[in-house]
């Protein structure tokens, strides 16, 4: 590992006097695709500047990933949808075949480390504004860092260890190039370690991010949130933790909209339920949403069509509410291995094609079930079930109960399936649960026959593969096991 470090150095430092009479600046980072030159060392100007390098980390949210990839990994890969569409690299998704080559997979990994990048631009050169009030400063820091956290927390799901990145680089230069190397030729870091990252970023947004009041910001309590379901998914959980902020959560006065539909019509954003959402502006804004158009309509083949397994689950449970706010159907010109031309089933949450799509990062019913995850976990099942009940009763279903806790955790996960379809969860909720392999195994299609690629998941298949043109320009970085 050293051998390749000074490999690295060298070579770069060699490339770096070659070009220093041309330009200060070097573009050798594997971590982001993006690069921005700064002006005698002055990045962020004035409160303007501020202001707008703001609106590019709020921007990074219509990026590819958060716009259609990070919902291909959280439902495409699943049980409850098939990926659909005619992209092969995305077909790797759902047959659990990921190669260390898929162009799509690699677009993700840019997407998210070029998301951290342009958070790392507020955190690292805010300070430099110099009429930004402190006030404000402040907010936009707690902002980008629960924004960073946000992200590093999707990295270290679907990828394991990986880099940590807390660092923007614009120049290099060989005064300094050991200064930012580990920036420029990151090594992949222990999970434990991207943990202990995510949660002090959590932690700072907590104290400087703006109050819960504006559900389109990055906030305090959507940071709560968020700390609740890592402190569920990280090794060895903290249920005591889970449930602390949860908590914390669930005192800050919201509410079960009584009307599920109402979450998901486009007439009811920042409404009391949501705790943090992405707020869909319209073309022309930092986000236009355009992820809508990939998911509905029938115009060409859609990306998640729902599957047998979720239909069967809200037919099952009587469930007609969350069923015609999750799926509609439409008389199409194509017919596949699940579902035939007629009534094809499209995911219908994202639903405004005007650019103004918002979806939720984090939302109450989501809270109550993962502290029900947390108290079955401890053994506390009559609260858990209570918790589920509560869910499932602003859907106007039954009440139900379990019997013991490895019934509880089963029910759950359904009652999340059912009520968190295509807001990109499941996958990331079966993972940590402990129950990837053994659900998504058994996959079925229509006629209740196993699908052939369900026999592709296996341990190594719950995390992706490096992307290889990473690891083609940084020798320190490793493959996961199995690729």
């Amino acid at each position: 590992m050293k051998s390749v470090r000074n490999f690295l150095k060298t070579s770069v430092i060699v490339m770096v006097l070659f070009l220093s009479s041309c330009s200060d600046y070097l573009d050798t980072t594997p971590i982001t695709e993006d690069t921005i030159t700064d002006t005698n060392g002055i990045v962020i100007v004035d409160a303007a500047d501020a202001e707008s390098r703001m609106n590019a980390v709020y921007g990074t949210f219509a990026s590819g990933y958060w716009q259609l990839d990070f919902l291909l990994a959280g439902d495409g890969q699943s049980d409850n949808a098939y990926i659909g569409a005619d992209n092969p690299a995305i077909f790797q998704y759902e047959t659990y075949q990921m190669l260390s080559t898929n162009s799509q997979m690699k677009g993700d990994w840019n997407d998210i480390y070029n998301n951290i990048n342009t958070c790392n631009i507020i955190i690292n050169y805010v300070d430099q504004a110099s009429d930004l009030t402190t006030t404000r400063r402040d907010e936009m820091i707690g902002e980008a860092s629960l924004i960073r956290a946000l992200n590093h927390f999707h990295a270290v799901q679907l990828w394991g260890d990986c880099p940590i990145a807390t660092q923007a680089v614009f120049s290099v230069s060989s005064e300094n190039f050991d200064e930012v190397f580990d920036a420029l030729f990151p090594t992949r870091k222990p999970v434990a370690e991207v943990y202990d990252q995510i949660i002090e970023d959590c932690l700072i947004a907590i104290d400087m991010a703006p109050d819960g009041s504006n559900k389109f910001k990055a906030n305090k309590m959507g940071a709560k949130a968020l700390l609740a379901k890592v402190y569920a998914t990280m090794p060895n959980p903290d249920w005591i933790k889970t449930i602390q902020y949860c908590d914390e959560v669930l005192a800050g006065g919201y509410i079960l909209l009584p009307t599920y539909d109402h979450l998901f019509d486009s007439a009811h954003e920042g409404n009391d339920e949501s705790i943090w959402e992405v707020n869909g502006e319209g073309w022309g804004s930092p986000i236009g949403a355009w992820n809508t158009f990939m998911f509905l309509g029938t115009d060409w083949k859609k990306f998640n069509a729902p599957s047998h397994t979720l239909v069967q689950a809200f037919t099952a449970n009587g469930d007609t509410q969350r069923k015609a706010s999750t799926i509609t159907t439409a008389n199409v010109g194509w017919a596949d291995t699940y579902w035939s031309s007629t009534n094809y089933p499209f995911a219908y949450k994202m639903r405004d094609t005007n650019g103004n799509q918002n979806f939720y990062l984090a939302r109450l019913a989501d809270i109550l079930l993962l502290k029900a995850e947390a108290l079955a976990s401890l053994g506390d099942v009559p609260g858990a079930m209570a918790l589920v009940n509560q869910v499932r009763t602003r859907a106007g279903i039954s009440t139900i109960s379990a019997v013991d806790q490895s019934d509880a955790v089963y029910k759950i996960l359904e009652e999340r399936l059912m009520e968190l379809a295509f807001e990109g969860d499941r996958w990331f909720d079966l993972k940590r649960m402990g129950k990837a392999v053994e659900i998504l195994s058994q996959q079925k299609d229509g006629n209740g026959v196993v699908l052939p690629s369900a026999s592709n998941i296996n341990q190594n298949r719950l995390l992706w593969p490096i992307p290889q043109d990473k690891l083609d320009a940084n020798g320190l970085l490793t493959q996961n096991p199995g690729y």
